[in-house]
């Protein structure tokens, strides 16, 4: 007989293949950033599959929004590590930034090569005033959230300070916000902890394949000897990646420097991606010129239309890097922007499944409300003053391309504030905004043409 209440039945079990055919699929509609990808991950795995129950999926999110790196991406490999293991995990994340490194790969190729073609030219002309508008609303909504007093606003403003006038190097910030909220923390805790959040479950959708009540599967018991044989296997394929690029191409070598970079980058996504993009540009921009501030930000636009994590803009990065330096001769840039590409993302998120098969062990053992920490509280607010100060740099790039002597453009700058306009009062979402501008952009270069 049918049960004629179908969500008080569980589930039936869901093999790895199935699973598997699931997050390949998530990886090509991940679009909407990390507040839409989470979104995606609840209405699929939580309401209508019924996967993971409210409860348990709220207790991973908030122990990934404590991590370093894409929440979003994490989340994912921490659900398909509680449901099939390791490879379940590697699988989950692995396929939630596949799609998005390839199509990268081919919007840098397409970009490097015909980037100056008038019609692309003009798109990008129009995107770009748009990615500045979207960096500076980001600034926004992650103060309203994190700037919740004046000692929280008051970190913000020495971090923009320390970054626009003395040049100071993004992880002397986190490190000084971190000390800052540490102290904080002991002497006025108030105004140094968190409300809100990712609270408790609120609604049922009937009994899921990992409730509640389950206790954790083996795999994701908690052992002082599985937890060092995870850490042993990270950091023997981390040392393995640098040392065969160390040995092939020397320490000093492009491929080398961006495995190195990128690993330290990867340890400082604490506020997501927009929070590590000063760190980038710093580095790959002004320290080792890989790329110049004009191809950041359009690399950050091209990040914005695609699918999987915005981090995943250090794949561009890292094939115009390849592409520029031409390590494998310069007949062969493209292959040389595919192999730095491939590079940059190994160990961008290597770090991510590291800190979700080593820590979610630890994760499941205590079933309770992850809180923020203090030091992580003034972490965040000093990462509002630096992607404001991000803001300002593509502002000055975009709205005075020749410098301040060289004339306002005054075009670009109506574009730009009609993105933000849109982005703020009219909450349109970030990728219809991307190509109403690049139509615009597209529009005036073609009218451009025709009077002259």
């Amino acid at each position: 007989m049918t049960d004629p209440h179908p969500a008080r039945t569980r589930p039936a079990p869901v093999g790895f293949g199935q699973a598997f055919r699931y997050w390949l699929k998530l990886g090509f509609i991940s679009f909407g950033g990390p507040a839409g990808q989470i979104a995606i991950l609840h209405q699929d795995l939580v309401e209508r599959r019924r996967w993971i129950s409210e409860r348990r999926y709220l207790h991973a999110l908030n122990y990934c929004m404590l991590l370093p790196g894409p929440e979003a991406q994490q989340l994912a490999t921490y659900i398909g590590w509680l449901m099939h293991g390791t490879w379940g995990g590697i699988a989950a994340g692995g396929l939630f930034v596949l799609p998005a490194t390839f199509i990268l790969m081919i919007l840098g190729w397409i970009y490097l090569e015909f980037g100056q073609v008038p019609a692309v030219a003009g798109v990008l002309y129009g995107i770009k005033p748009a990615v500045t508008a979207i960096v500076l609303c980001a600034a926004y909504r992650i103060g309203t959230r994190a700037l919740k007093n004046a000692a929280l606003w008051a970190i913000a403003a020495l971090a923009f300070l320390a970054v626009f006038a003395l040049d100071a190097p993004f992880p002397l910030i986190v490190a000084a916000a971190a000390l800052a909220g540490a102290v904080g923390g002991k002497l006025a805790p108030g105004r140094f902890a968190l409300g809100g959040g990712h609270g408790a479950a609120k609604q049922g959708y009937g009994p899921a394949l990992i409730d509640d009540d389950m206790p954790p599967p083996e795999h994701a018991r908690f052992g002082w000897r599985r937890l060092a044989w995870t850490v042993g296997v990270a950091l023997l394929l981390w040392a393995g990646g640098i040392g065969l690029l160390c040995g092939q191409f020397g320490w000093q070598g492009t491929p080398t420097q961006l495995g190195w970079f990128f690993t330290k980058a990867a340890l400082l996504t604490f506020g997501g991606a927009y929070a590590v993009l000063p760190y980038v540009f710093q580095g790959a921009v002004e320290h080792y010129h890989w790329l110049t501030p004009a191809q950041m930000i359009d690399g950050l636009a091209l990040g914005e239309t695609t699918p999987g994590p915005l981090i995943m803009v250090v794949t561009f990065v890292g094939f115009v890097a390849g592409w520029g330096q031409a390590w494998l001769g310069p007949e062969h840039p493209g292959l040389a922007g595919v192999m730095a590409a491939l590079v940059v993302t190994y160990f961008t998120f290597l770090p991510s499944f590291l800190f979700i098969l080593a820590g979610g062990p630890l994760v499941e053992s205590t079933h309770g409300n992850l809180k923020y920490t203090a030091p992580l509280t003034a972490i965040t607010a000093s990462v509002v003053g630096v992607i404001l100060n991000l803001a300002w740099f593509f502002a000055y790039h975009v709205f005075w391309p020749q410098g301040f002597g060289g004339g306002f453009d005054a075009m670009s700058a109506v574009i730009g504030g009609c993105a933000l306009l849109a982005l703020l009062r009219c909450k349109v979402a970030v990728i219809p905004v991307i190509l109403a501008c690049g139509g615009a952009g597209l529009l005036l270069t073609f009218a451009q043409t025709w009077l002259a």
